[in-house]
């Protein structure tokens, strides 16, 4: 199929990269993220403009946050960016002259793990992505799974807790309220706040106040052993490995793919991930049990991802 170009949409920048189909970058080109929606259209064609410079591209695939149509053209709803039924596809190929697909960013993320990363080998597999919220992916039977409007997989909006926290969304519960670094700082803050003789290296590596702790400071200390540190890395890994072991009643996969900015961790949040998965899954003591392993690309997932996907058919057909 020849060379793509992917498009990631960060919150300050706009990346664009060249790949061939191993899944190699060969080029990338950056720019920064504009504030309003049309600039953002017209800095990702900036973007592929200067990615495709040299190289014959056969088609783009654009990676957005926000809910996707099934048809892979308009982006029914972005929550950081004013986008609203927006046809992101026609924009950018009228702005490039290229064929573009448009898809929901973790759907992207979770494929590019999937053809290029941890999930090589497998024909059915569950990703999540555990940063500032939580989001995720499906591939069953080899292919990406949207739903038959194009938004299925919004992991992070489960809700887990009837009447539990107010999530951004609008809802109560939701699961990326109980397991994403917000959580996490939470958990640190509250525990901090309880019993701050047992957070003294944690505090000590912010302002010295359970308000001045951050992620970074959280993973600092627990690798150092900080009792609350350590405490608030188990509570939110047994969210999460909760809410795995619901989607494996769901879905079967061989494997869960962790990824995003948590999963940096490694074991440290892995592990704990592991056992409570194994703890609330039914039957767990009977019937074979996923693995659950780290996303290997890291931020390079989603315009691998997205890359690629401008090479699969159109899902509809």
């Amino acid at each position: 199929m020849g060379l793509t170009i992917g498009v990631d949409i960060g919150g300050t920048k706009i990346a664009a990269g060249v790949v061939d189909e191993e899944g190699n970058i060969l080029s990338t080109f950056k720019v920064p993220t504009p504030t309003t929606p049309e600039a953002i259209v017209d800095a990702i064609a900036s973007a592929v403009e200067g990615a495709r410079a040299g190289h014959e591209i056969v088609g783009v695939g654009i990676g957005a946050a926000g809910y996707v149509n099934r048809q892979r053209s308009t982006v029914y709803f972005a929550p950081n960016i004013h986008w609203r039924n927006e046809p992101l596809k026609a924009e950018v190929e009228e702005r490039t002259g290229l064929p573009v697909v448009v898809e929901n960013d973790a759907n992207a993320a979770a494929w590019g793990e999937y053809k290029f990363g941890a999930g090589k080998g497998h024909r059915n597999v569950i990703c999540i992505t555990l940063g500032t919220g939580l989001g995720g992916g499906i591939i069953i039977g080899n292919k990406l799974r949207r739903g038959h409007f194009g938004v299925a997989a919004e992991f992070g909006h489960i809700r887990m807790v009837p009447d539990g926290l107010l999530c951004g969304c609008g809802s109560q519960g939701c699961w990326e309220q109980y397991a994403s670094g917000r959580a996490l700082v939470r958990y640190a803050k509250q525990r901090a706040n309880a019993t701050p003789e047992r957070a003294e290296l944690l505090l000590s590596l912010g302002d010295g106040t359970p308000e001045g702790i951050e992620g970074k400071h959280i993973s600092m200390a627990a690798r150092q052993g900080d009792k609350v540190a350590v405490d608030s890395y188990r509570e939110l890994a047994r969210w999460v490995g909760a809410g795995l072991a619901d989607l494996a009643s769901l879905f079967d996969p061989s494997a869960f793919i962790v990824g995003g900015g948590l999963s940096d961790e490694g074991e440290l949040v892995l592990d704990p991930i592991r056992k409570s998965y194994k703890r609330w899954l039914v039957g767990g003591n009977w019937r074979p049990v996923a693995e659950v392993r780290a996303a290997e690309l890291g931020n390079k997932a989603g315009l691998v991802g997205a890359a690629d996907l401008a090479r699969e058919p159109d899902p509809i057909m």
